[in-house]
């Protein structure tokens, strides 16, 4: 029973410490296949080293952590609250070409970050950008303004130059 609360502990103090580290840290993993492919080395380690009496131990060890992560992974599935903790929300970088200075502060974003994803979009100006979205993932989506749109903003930007002449 004491490898059981253990795990668990261990398993949800890692969890914790990894979604407050933020979403930029974990590239293609989810927090919960990061903190599962981060313990079960350790847990299975101690039964291999012998510093443990029983390998017994080792697969109560590694049980408690794939039921956790099924349990983790049936509640995000059931209740969205919870869908949210584990695994986030996307964040607004820039709309209509506005950069949210707070928002890339708080997700620790620059703007060079966004302005290469751009440039992999083929965008070379924020106006040409009406959605840079960072994923729950990590990523950053980059949606560009519509094509007729560009057009008209275009058009009432030399409209308006042609009235301050």
């Amino acid at each position: 029973m004491e490898t059981v609360l253990r795990v668990a502990a261990i398993y949800l103090f890692v969890f914790v410490g990894l979604r407050v580290m933020g979403k930029r840290e974990f590239g293609q993993l989810s927090a919960i296949e990061l903190v599962t492919l981060l313990m079960i080395p350790e847990i299975v380690s101690q039964a291999l080293t012998g510093n443990d009496d029983s390998i017994t131990n080792a697969f109560v060890g590694v049980s408690t952590l794939l039921v956790l992560v099924f349990a983790t992974s049936m509640l995000a599935h059931r209740f969205k609250k919870v869908e949210v903790a584990i695994g986030g929300v996307p964040s607004v970088l820039v709309h209509n070409g506005k950069l949210f200075e707070r928002t890339l502060n708080t997700e620790r974003v620059s703007p060079d970050e966004i302005f290469a994803e751009m440039h992999k979009a083929g965008l070379q100006t924020l106006d040409e950008v009406e959605w840079a979205i960072l994923e729950s993932d990590g990523k950053i989506a980059i949606v560009p303004v519509q094509q007729t749109q560009r057009k008209g903003n275009a058009l009432r930007k030399a409209a308006h130059e042609d009235r301050q002449i």
